[in-house]
C-alpha cells in the first residue's frame, strides 16, 4: 500500500516546521540595510575620489646635481624648440649678407646678399644665389643656404658701426632716422651707389652701396633699399633719374629705406659745396 506525501513529512516528533519566508525577506532586507548605512559612515569618514585619494601630491625636489643639469641645458632666450647640436656650418663661399627682411607671420623672407664679384641683390626664399647655391632660409641674424643639398648659414655683415643718431633726432625705436651730419649734394652723388632691385621683372627698390665717406655721414648703412623718395614709391629705373636730379645744394629729401627686418625713414637737408 502507497503511503501519500504528505505522510512522508512525518517525523518521530510530529510534523516539520514550514518555512516562514516573510521573515527571512525582512532579515535580509535589514541586512542589506545595514551594510548601505556601514558604507556610508566610511565614505564620510575617508572620502575618496574616483581617481584615488583626495589628498594632492607632495612636491618632490631634485637634487641639487640634477637642479644645475636641468638649468644648464635651459636658454630662456631660445625657447623655440631643442638647439641642433654643435651649430650649422658656416660657409665657405664669397657671400656677404647686408641685411635680412623676415616674415615672422609665414616664415618667409629675403635677404641683400653680395657674390664674390661683390654685386649686391636681394633674393627671396628659394632663390638661387648662385648656381648650385639656393636661399632656403632667413634668421634675424644669418642665412641658410643650401649648397648640393647641403645647408650652410651666411651671418650678417656687422663690420660697419650703426650710425648714431643726431641729437634731435627720432627717439629710441622709433622708424624714423636722422644721419649723422648734413652732407653735400655732391659728396651724395659720389659716394652712393645706386642698383636697381627688380622683383617679378619690375623695379621695387634702389640698393645703396657705398663709395666714400658721404655714404656714412648721411645715415646710410650697407644693403639699404630706397623704396619711396618723398613718400613716393620707387617703380622704375626713371625714378632714379628723379632722385639724382633732387639732388641739389638746399634740398629736403625724405627716403623711405628697408634696413633690415624693419623700414626706417632718412631724412637730408643738402648743404652747398
Amino acid at each position: 500500500m502507497r503511503v501519500p506525501f504528505r505522510d512522508n513529512l512525518r517525523t518521530m516528533g510530529g510534523r516539520l516546521a514550514p518555512i516562514d519566508w516573510l521573515s527571512m525577506a525582512e532579515k535580509l532586507l535589514l541586512g542589506l540595510l545595514a551594510l548601505q548605512c556601514a558604507r556610508l559612515v566610511w565614505a564620510v569618514l575617508t572620502p575618496v575620489g574616483s581617481f584615488g585619494p583626495w589628498e594632492g601630491r607632495q612636491a618632490q625636489f631634485p637634487a641639487p646635481a640634477a637642479r644645475q643639469a636641468l638649468f644648464s641645458s635651459f636658454d630662456p632666450f631660445y625657447r623655440g624648440g631643442p638647439q641642433p647640436a654643435g651649430g650649422g656650418v658656416v660657409t665657405s663661399l664669397a657671400l656677404t649678407v647686408y641685411g635680412i627682411r623676415l616674415n615672422e607671420g609665414s616664415g618667409q623672407g629675403s635677404a641683400i646678399v653680395a657674390g664674390p664679384d661683390g654685386v649686391q641683390n636681394s633674393y627671396a626664399v628659394g632663390d638661387e644665389i648662385m648656381p648650385g647655391v639656393v636661399l632656403k632660409a632667413v634668421a634675424f641674424d644669418h642665412i641658410t643656404i643650401d649648397r648640393g643639398g647641403a645647408e650652410e648659414q651666411v651671418f650678417l655683415d656687422q663690420s660697419q658701426p650703426a650710425p648714431a643718431v643726431a641729437p634731435g633726432g627720432a627717439a629710441p625705436g622709433a622708424p624714423a632716422l636722422v644721419g649723422q651730419d648734413n652732407p653735400t649734394a655732391d659728396s651724395l652723388k659720389r659716394d652712393i651707389g645706386f642698383t636697381p632691385r627688380m622683383q617679378n621683372g619690375r623695379v621695387t627698390g634702389l640698393i645703396l652701396s657705398g663709395r666714400g665717406p658721404g655714404f656714412q655721414v648721411a645715415g646710410f648703412q650697407p644693403g639699404d633699399i630706397v623704396t619711396a623718395v618723398d613718400g613716393q614709391p620707387i617703380g622704375s629705373a626713371s625714378d632714379l633719374q628723379a632722385l639724382q636730379g633732387k639732388l641739389i645744394p638746399g634740398a629736403r629729401i625724405s627716403l623711405t629705406v628697408e634696413r633690415g627686418a624693419s623700414p626706417a625713414t632718412i631724412n637730408l637737408t643738402l648743404q652747398g659745396q
